[in-house]
């Protein structure tokens, strides 16, 4: 394997010191036009790329920032991540992008290796409430803002939606539709998102005067389509089956669909199923999937602004908590079917006689 060109091949090239090509590289004000022009010769007809990581180190800076999300599977993240890039790039910073895969231990390795790159900031979707890791990289100068993650602390940026208006506002629907039986599919207890989702479910419940076991929780051990699937398998083999379900988020929800057309169960006129995210599968669904649409590319435009305007100029930064609304977008799995109304209407007296016997 050829061995990297480096500034030492270019001043070669360029019959130049090596204190030129770097004044060419970050000063080229300072370096005569007919020399300038040689080294940049010397650069393009030896395919020179700069060393970026090592001349960060040198100056102490650094132009990129890292990203931590739970499941970089989950096309709600993957949206999340291009509004993060969106931002990033116009301010001239790279995203190192990192998953966690919902596990602590993961997500310990990944903020320990973004601090070892001197990344500007980092935008973490934490596993768990008030991680070590988010401390840990304060304490070392690193600027960190919560993504898709309301915070308390009032030195910290946050960026959130309000997760529990979201599940408030699927089971309103579902109650409104006519469903008795609701079963909520979550996921693991330390992700708050699920946790908030399930709160405002209950909400729901309550201040629609119904009694709480109209409502009934499933756990599952992940956020994803498999999981769905399996769900929806436990809850149609049930000698009693709930006539509504809400999921934690679209993946659930579309593995639980998956399992209803297989199970040759109508959705929604036998089962009401309704997401969360809105992710663009949603609306691509065998069964368009009602769904509570977060601000994707917003959360992640906005947190990325947020931790590079805090790296730049730390001591004058104000820390904000952004929380967006979410909206319930409303398709075919969940609108049940209204009892259609004939009505017969008599003819007049004297129009009786023409009709037909």
């Amino acid at each position: 394997m050829k061995a990297p060109i480096g500034i030492r091949d270019v001043a070669l090239r360029a019959e130049v010191s090596v204190g030129t090509v770097s004044n060419v590289l970050n000063r080229p004000d300072v370096v005569a036009a007919a020399t300038r022009a040689r080294v940049l010769a010397a650069i393009d007809a030896l395919g020179y790329v700069r060393n970026e990581p090592a001349r960060q180190l040198r100056s102490g800076t650094a132009r990129t920032i890292g990203l931590v999300v739970l499941d970089v599977g989950n096309p709600f993240f993957t949206d999340v991540a291009r509004g993060v890039e969106e931002a990033a790039s116009e301010a001239g910073h790279a995203v190192i992008l990192c998953n966690s895969g919902e596990s602590v231990t993961k997500e310990r390795g990944h903020v320990e290796l973004l601090a070892a790159q001197r990344v500007h900031g980092v935008l973490i979707t934490p596993v768990q409430s008030g991680p070590a890791q988010v401390r840990w990289l304060r304490e070392r100068g690193i600027s960190v803002v919560l993504l898709d993650h309301p915070t308390a602390e009032a030195d910290l940026c946050s960026v959130a939606v309000d997760d529990r208006h979201g599940g408030e506002l699927a089971v309103t629907h579902l109650l409104a539709e006519g469903c008795e039986r609701i079963v909520m599919v979550t996921g693991p207890a330390g992700i708050h998102q699920a946790a908030e989702r399930h709160r405002g479910a209950r909400d729901a419940i309550r201040l629609a005067g119904r009694p709480p076991e109209v409502l009934e929780v499933l756990t599952a051990p992940a956020l994803n389509v498999a999981c769905g699937l399996r769900a929806g398998e436990q809850l149609l083999a049930r000698t009693v089956r709930p006539d509504a379900v809400f999921c934690a988020n679209d993946l659930l929800a579309l593995g639980l669909l998956q399992a209803a057309v297989r199970a040759g169960v109508r959705v929604p006129e036998d089962l009401a199923i309704v997401g969360y995210d809105d992710i663009d599968f949603a609306a691509a669904a065998a069964v368009p999937l009602t769904s509570v649409r977060q601000p994707r590319h917003e959360l992640g435009r906005t947190a990325a602004a947020l931790v590079i305007a805090e790296s730049q100029s730390p001591a004058e930064h104000e820390h904000r908590h952004e929380v967006f609304t979410p909206e319930l977008i409303v398709r075919e799995s969940s609108r049940r079917p209204r009892p259609s109304r004939h009505f017969h209407v008599k003819a007049p007296p004297e129009e009786r006689k023409n009709e037909w016997i």
